[in-house]
């Protein structure tokens, strides 16, 4: 392991649109669609995104293709162009993704650089009062390692390079991640790349031999509650 363990930043609801990715997340965890609150456009990249504040300093994206935004000169993060996110899209939204945060005084520039094989690109990104630099592959696709297709089980990487923070403004819904599940049949190899990063400790891999899936188990004021 080259850093400190990493922390969980947030989640990622790929949809076909912002309401259905809204209204699925609320089906699944027992809530009003007015728990969300605006989160913006990504110039550069085509997208919108809602947003659920969450306990402990985290949060929940809804993420979906901006249709009033200019076709991007690049492909959009998260897989968004891809062929197989399009093919589960048209089945309906779904947990796609997560990203991890790397707090300072650690530089995620500078450990990008030592180990490109590894980590993908940064763009630098802004969206009012925030700010921070991400790791998006140049074809936009998720992170893998390896032979080994990472299906969204592997985090992106974020810093944000002001101290305001997402979750800050958003209010509470009385919602705690209990913990993140992956499935994928090749657990085992990424894994390694988990423990390489240090976020072993925020997401349990197990094996599978049906499509890789991610799985959020949280406690809510109603119960238990699964969002897939």
């Amino acid at each position: 392991m080259t850093v400190p363990s990493l922390r969980l930043d947030h989640l990622v609801v790929a949809a076909p649109t912002l309401d259905a990715g809204v209204a699925h997340v609320c089906d699944a965890l027992g809530l009003s669609a007015d728990a969300f609150e605006a989160g913006g456009r990504h110039p550069g990249m085509g997208t919108h995104n809602r947003l659920l504040g969450l306990w402990g300093g985290i949060y929940l994206e809804v993420m979906a293709c901006d249709p009033e935004a200019p076709a991007p000169e690049r492909k959009r993060w998260f897989g968004l162009d891809s062929k197989a996110v399009k093919a589960r899209l048209a089945n309906g939204p779904y947990l796609a993704h997560w990203v991890a945060r790397v707090e300072r005084p650690r530089q995620l520039q500078l450990w990008q650089q030592q180990y490109p094989a590894r980590i993908p690109p940064l763009l630098q990104m802004q969206r009012g009062d925030y700010a921070w630099h991400i790791s998006v592959p140049e074809n936009g696709a998720l992170p893998s390692w390896k032979r080994h297709g990472g299906d969204g089980l592997l985090p992106t990487l974020i810093q944000w390079d002001l101290p305001l923070h997402p979750s800050e403004r958003l209010a509470y819904q009385g919602i705690a991640l209990k913990r993140l599940r992956g499935f994928h049949k090749n657990a085992n190899g990424l894994a390694k790349q988990l423990e390489w990063l240090g976020a072993s400790s925020l997401i349990a891999l197990e094996p599978t031999l049906v499509e890789p899936c991610l799985v959020a188990e949280f406690e809510t004021r109603t119960g238990p509650r699964t969002l897939r």
